[in-house]
């Protein structure tokens, strides 16, 4: 049968008891491209959050910063590293219930980062936009008083945040926004 036929179904969740997940079609999802049938992480990438946006799913994050499950994903992966122990985990707990139909090794596709040369999990954050006046003002008269070199960039930059009509300040990178 095709995966058609199994849009608009639900199925139990493998690791969450009593909950359940629906069955949805995708666009990115093929039989080229692993086995046509793929889990859906809205929290976790950008063909994944679409269709949740799509269908209005929760894009709930069950994992933190530092890449551990959060609580949320249940007591058994609580704390522990998704790409390391939490992996781990996840198969036994698959195995336990009868789920996991095949195991096999897969290098997987992660974004590494360039400065530490580790897998990254792509993760839904908050962010904060603001449109407002006082935001603009308060950001010219900090910058008045930062040391800029060459001094002539400064009315270039002042200028630019004239300009801006959106803000966001964003808490994804720890050593700031260039």
């Amino acid at each position: 049968f095709s995966g058609a036929d199994l849009a608009d179904g639900s199925c139990a969740h493998p690791t969450i008891p009593g909950r359940v997940s629906p069955l949805l079609p995708a666009n990115h999802v093929t039989m080229t491209k692993g086995t046509g049938l793929v889990h859906t992480a809205p929290a976790h990438g950008m063909e994944d959050y679409s269709v949740a946006s799509h269908h209005q799913l929760p894009t709930d994050c069950l994992v933190d910063e530092s890449g551990c499950f959060t609580e949320a994903a249940g007591p058994e992966l609580k704390n522990k590293n998704v790409l390391e122990e939490g992996n781990e985990a996840v198969i036994k707990m698959l195995q336990a219930t009868g789920s996991l139909l095949k195991e096999e090794k897969y290098v997987h596709s992660y974004p590494y980062d360039w400065r530490t040369k580790k897998p990254m999990i792509i993760r839904a954050s908050k962010q904060w936009f603001v449109n407002t006046a006082d935001v603009k003002a308060a950001a010219q008269d900090v910058l008045k008083k930062v040391k800029v070199i060459p001094t002539s960039a400064v009315n270039r930059m002042l200028e630019m945040l004239d300009r801006r009509t959106f803000w966001c300040i964003s808490r994804q990178r720890c050593w700031g926004v260039p």
